[in-house]
């Protein structure tokens, strides 16, 4: 049972109120209401995101920065009020250090395309963490084998935790980028950023931050970080896929090369020399995802209406309540319990396999996430070949935390 506290801050939150807006959370899956519980891989679309996508396609639909008609100008004040936005939401110094890109993943390779191939020489060290998505590892390989550089790891403990001695003992007059998460999309692990970003500065090196599963959960504030640079994705924040945000410190952005070559990008174009762009639209080549990103701002609109704070305490409670009554299931381990998490849990069950146990709840209308999670290092780390893993949102609810216990259950009985 959950203390009287906990249970009187989750009713700050009118989950059911909340529910409405999500048409999805309406549907059936293999004949039973749907459960969702894959929030870490992506976050379902409230109606008023949905509402903003239709809208642009249906009244102003136009190409951005180009046009002097009405239709061009009004989609133009659209997208950079998106701009705008987020520099709000992450708390940035200037809108011209928001960049946007496809998601998270093109916002790290475009620092180490740009940055780490002017900046990276051979010999010099990168470092990143046991916990990193795929897409904060591979960008980075791709960059040491091509410079020559060195890719250094910090270890992490039983906990999902890093290990910041042998962080600190990793630092050094060579390192020049540190890349780490924010949280761990596997574990849910919180890392203490602003501990790394200030050892990591003080030993001459910048600092990438990857706010891939944080910026939904936590509060973002980029300058009292002090990261270098700072990287997520709108649909991990109730907003559309395909729209990502590179933030970076403005002094920074203006020294790295361009990323793509196109229109927008340019100032002027001579088949002798071209000049390029001013920040933001620097990197910003060719036409963008410019209904996803005007929709982006209904998103972030939507959890500054609910408020952070109340989210946050929802989320967590859902947090503890999950992690007690799995507790209770015999042969099941959660993998990663680290003292700070975001609200998922990774955990593998004896004798079953991840994705047999994913089937199973599917066929109950549980969504939920099996296998490596793009971290496959990490789950070598563990000797496991992948978790089951389950995150929660502003929507979800105790009662869908019991099926979900329910479900696995069953499943165990089944494969048994």
């Amino acid at each position: 049972m959950m203390p009287s506290s906990t249970i009187q801050k989750a009713q700050t939150l009118d989950v059911i109120a909340i529910r409405k807006q999500f048409p999805v959370l309406n549907r059936e899956v293999k004949g039973r209401p749907l459960v969702y519980l894959d929030n870490a891989a992506t976050s379902q679309k409230p109606q008023a995101v949905i509402d903003a996508l239709l809208d642009y396609y249906t009244n102003y639909n136009a190409n951005i920065h180009r046009g002097i008609h009405t239709l061009a100008e009004e989609a133009t004040a659209a997208f950079e009020e998106t701009r705008d936005a987020v520099q709000r939401f992450i708390h940035a110094p200037a809108r011209e250090e928001i960049i946007f890109t496809r998601g998270t993943t093109e916002s790290i390779n475009l620092v180490a395309y740009t940055w780490g191939r002017k900046n990276i020489k051979s010999g010099d060290e990168i470092i990143i963490s046991t916990l990193e998505h795929h897409s904060n590892i591979v960008p980075w390989q791709i960059l040491c084998e091509e410079k020559n550089a060195i890719l250094k790891i910090i270890p992490i403990n039983d906990n999902g935790e890093l290990m910041m001695d042998e962080y600190k003992q990793l630092l050094g007059p060579k390192t020049k980028l540190v890349s780490i998460a924010h949280a761990s999309n596997a574990l849910g692990s919180i890392n203490p950023v602003k501990q790394i970003i200030e050892w990591a500065h003080a030993a001459g090196s910048l600092v990438l931050v990857d706010g891939a599963q944080s910026t939904v959960h936590l509060d973002i504030d980029v300058q009292d970080m002090d990261c270098d640079f700072f990287a997520f994705s709108a649909h991990k924040l109730y907003g559309p896929t395909g729209t990502g945000i590179l933030y970076g410190k403005k002094h920074i952005l203006e020294d790295m090369p361009v990323f793509l070559g196109g229109g927008e990008m340019i100032k002027e174009v001579t088949f002798a020399k071209t000049t390029y762009n001013d920040l933001p639209y620097k990197f910003e080549a060719g036409t963008p995802n410019i209904a996803d990103v005007i929709a982006f701002k209904t998103a972030l609109q939507f959890i500054e209406d609910v408020g952070k704070e109340k989210i946050r305490k929802h989320e967590q409670d859902l947090l503890v309540y999950a992690t007690a009554q799995l507790e209770q299931i015999p042969g099941l381990r959660i993998i990663g319990r680290a003292k700070e998490k975001v609200s998922l849990i990774s955990f593998v069950i004896d004798k079953a396999h991840p994705q047999d146990i994913g089937i199973l709840l599917d066929n109950r209308g549980i969504a939920v996430r099996t296998g490596h999670h793009c971290a496959e290092p990490l789950m070598k780390c563990y000797h496991i070949p992948g978790t089951i893993r389950a995150s929660f949102a502003v929507y979800n609810t105790r009662e869908e935390v019991d099926e979900l216990t329910g479900g696995l259950r069953k499943a165990i009985k089944m494969l048994s």
